[in-house]
């Protein structure tokens, strides 16, 4: 493949649970740290991936099965000279509640050669039109699995976000679309700007701008999944315009939007 080629493929299947499935050719794209709203349930297929998950680092050698949690910053490179091939099923969380984001963010890498085969048994499933009954049935047995592990972690301590940081993420999660101002969000939380940018921070690994503008990119991934116009997608999603969406989507995803949506089914 040649430098710079970058694939990539995105659907959501009529499988519950499922809020996109996404598979990915990389040479030379690297993600920026960013979050999502959703559980990324990751395995790569060629080459490796090195990512920085709560200030520490990680790797995905070919037998290990990644679950990155919700709102948690993390980052992803290639780890290898010919960049990397990925598959993803982004998870909601009827199929992994929150409770089991402190547990994951201690130990994301999942060395289990069985449940690797069965993520990608999964993977073969969703890609078949007319076998989601196959591809539910495959992702409730590794829900089952992820959950039954996450458990045992959990007995082990859980990890607490201080109040102002876990605050001001509440604040930017309601107003993913509207934004906030620091000043407002300042007067609403009772802390100075400053203040807020460094608890949020400090807590989190990522700016609050780059938080927020994270949880934009994804509404605009589930609505041009939804079949909406890249055109149409901006102002919904919270963008000042198209060429807005356009740098932060193609930073964040590696494609632009009318790509992204032309490789969707």
């Amino acid at each position: 493949m040649a430098a710079g080629q970058e694939l990539v493929s995105a659907w959501r299947p009529r499988v519950p649970g499922v809020t996109e499935v996404f598979h990915a050719r990389f040479t030379e794209y690297a993600y920026p740290m960013h979050v999502h709203d959703a559980w990324t349930l990751l395995i790569v297929d060629d080459g490796a991936v090195r990512y920085d998950l709560d200030r520490h680092e990680h790797g995905t050698p070919l037998d290990t099965v990644s679950l990155l949690p919700p709102h948690v910053p993390h980052n992803g490179s290639p780890a290898t000279p010919g960049g990397f091939r990925k598959r993803v099923v982004y998870l909601d969380s009827s199929r992994l509640g929150e409770e089991f984001i402190g547990p994951a963010v201690d130990s994301p890498d999942l060395r289990d050669p069985v449940l690797r085969l069965r993520v990608g048994q999964l993977h073969s499933a969703l890609a078949r039109p007319g076998d989601e009954l196959e591809a539910e049935s495959r992702l409730t047995l590794v829900a089952e699995h992820l959950r039954h592990r996450l458990r045992r972690r959990a007995a082990g301590g859980r990890h607490e976000s201080p109040v102002l940081a876990r605050r001001l993420r509440e604040l930017l999660d309601a107003r993913v679309v509207e934004g906030v101002s620091l000043e407002e969000a300042g007067r609403l939380l009772h802390a100075h700007p400053a203040h807020l940018i460094r608890a949020f921070s400090g807590a989190y690994g990522i700016a609050p701008h780059q938080y927020l503008m994270s949880r934009r990119v994804g509404r605009a991934r589930r609505l041009l999944l939804d079949g909406v116009p890249p055109g149409e997608v901006a102002p919904v999603a919270g963008f000042y315009d198209q060429a807005h969406l356009t740098r932060h989507f193609k930073k964040l995803v590696g494609v632009t939007p009318g790509r992204y949506r032309s490789r969707a089914r």
